[in-house]
């Protein structure tokens, strides 16, 4: 019973090329959240400006937003392996420049919105071209198993990544912190030089691939509209992102409501990471799941919970229960959102890699992109606006019991959804 529940190492096992490449993004991907938290710190030590410190995140989300739609075309276009390696290597060489500027003992923070605004574009670039790559080395029962897997990586990488950032800019500075995210990217760059090329496929009767531009990218949103179950996982991420963002709360938590200030925020943070590991250890049956529309649907509902069981908690500490009490309910609260969040994006991936056409897997990659990037920050916007109205507690209840109604209504409203059948994969 327990091994079935453990997670499904398959495609590790049997796939040379899916292990090289989860391997070298994981790495990668721990060196990018120490970049994140090292840049942060470094803009605010620099300006002492906490709205410096958010200019970090404009200049991070508009090249995502341009080049994620523009890097899906590409890699609809292109030699996937090659857009992929080109934009990893552009990555690497943002991280060598980031390192350099902090052995030089830089102090002008344009260097980092710049060094922030290029990395960002190639990520953008990169991870459609690297995740539309996995339909074509592996087969199709074998993608839950392997996004269960890289659901996994990234959520060790948001936890361990802050984690060793912290310990390096403690110990040696912001260099250590630079050096050692270069030098992990350069695993993501080994593992797409050794992947043969992934060029896309031809299948007769089709359209012949437009020159990349801005039509391409219009295409890819026309897909859409005649293609609703990839539509609707698109959907029900936005219902998620944008009615029930608790992010926003975190530092209302930490500073007025629950006390222990940063510790606490970054404690609030943690707990979801931790959720979504402990639910992928245990994403052994999530391969056997056929109705994984309905799987979305249930998993979106239960992130509305968590943040629900969050605003209980910061309620409750209002004078009902002790502060202590309220911190423990509101990290269990954020760690059952995060497992549901991790199950959500394991079948939202399957689903857009298996009954997306190979020709549209990149351009969807992109769209993908853009809304994991861009609806929690219209998420943010949204729920602080609310909290200046009914207060942070009562935001986080409404909030998720308005999600849990969207997704009542997304399965009433399309019900073919519900029914999708991942033995049939139909887009």
């Amino acid at each position: 019973m327990l091994r079935s529940l453990l997670p499904d190492l398959t495609p590790f096992r049997e796939n040379r090329d899916y292990r090289r490449l989860w391997t070298g993004f994981t790495l990668s991907n721990v060196g990018s959240q120490m970049a994140v938290v090292a840049v942060g710190l470094q803009v605010y030590e620099v300006t002492r400006s906490t709205a410096a410190v958010g200019l970090v995140g404009l200049f991070a989300l508009v090249p995502l937003v341009v080049l994620g739609l523009y890097g899906g075309a590409l890699a609809d276009h292109h030699d996937r392996r090659l857009v992929g390696l080109v934009a990893t290597l552009v990555a690497c060489a943002t991280s060598i420049v980031a390192a350099a500027q902090a052995w030089l003992g830089n102090t002008n923070v344009w260097v980092l919105y710049g060094v922030v605004a290029v990395w960002s574009g190639a990520f953008a670039v990169s991870s459609p071209a690297r995740t539309s790559i996995y339909p074509r080395i592996l087969p199709p029962e074998q993608l839950p198993a392997a996004n269960a897997l890289s659901v996994f990586a990234m959520n060790t990488a948001m936890t361990a990544g802050p984690l060793l950032a912290g310990l390096l800019v403690d110990g040696g500075g912001y260099r250590l912190a630079y050096t050692a995210d270069a030098l992990l990217t350069f695993a993501a760059v080994t593992s797409l030089w050794r992947l043969h090329p992934v060029p896309p496929e031809v299948v007769a009767g089709e359209e012949g691939p437009r020159r990349v531009g801005l039509r391409s990218v219009l295409d890819g949103f026309a897909f859409l509209r005649t293609a609703p179950n990839v539509r609707m996982t698109f959907v029900a991420d936005i219902a998620a992102m944008l009615l029930a963002q608790p992010r926003v709360l975190f530092p209302a938590a930490g500073a007025v409501i629950l006390g222990g200030g940063a510790s606490t925020v970054g404690a609030l943070y943690a707990a979801t990471a931790v959720g979504g590991i402990l639910a992928m250890t245990l994403s052994g049956r999530l391969g056997g799941v056929r109705r994984q529309g309905l799987a979305i649907l249930v998993s979106v509902a239960g992130w509305g919970v968590g943040v629900s069981g969050l605003g209980v908690a910061l309620l409750a500490a209002d004078g009902v229960v002790s502060r202590e009490v309220a911190l423990v309910g509101a990290l269990a609260a954020m760690a059952f959102a995060g497992g549901a969040d991790a199950v959500s994006a394991v079948f939202r991936t399957t689903i857009l890699q298996s009954a997306a056409p190979d020709r549209m897997r990149g351009r969807l990659q992109g769209v993908f992109i853009v809304v994991v990037a861009g609806g929690p920050r219209l998420g943010e916007l949204a729920g602080g606006g609310v909290a200046e109205r009914v207060g942070e507690g009562w935001t986080a209840v409404g909030g998720g019991l308005v999600c849990v109604l969207a997704v009542v209504l997304l399965a009433v409203r399309q019900p073919g959804f519900v029914r999708y059948d991942a033995r049939h994969p139909t887009p």
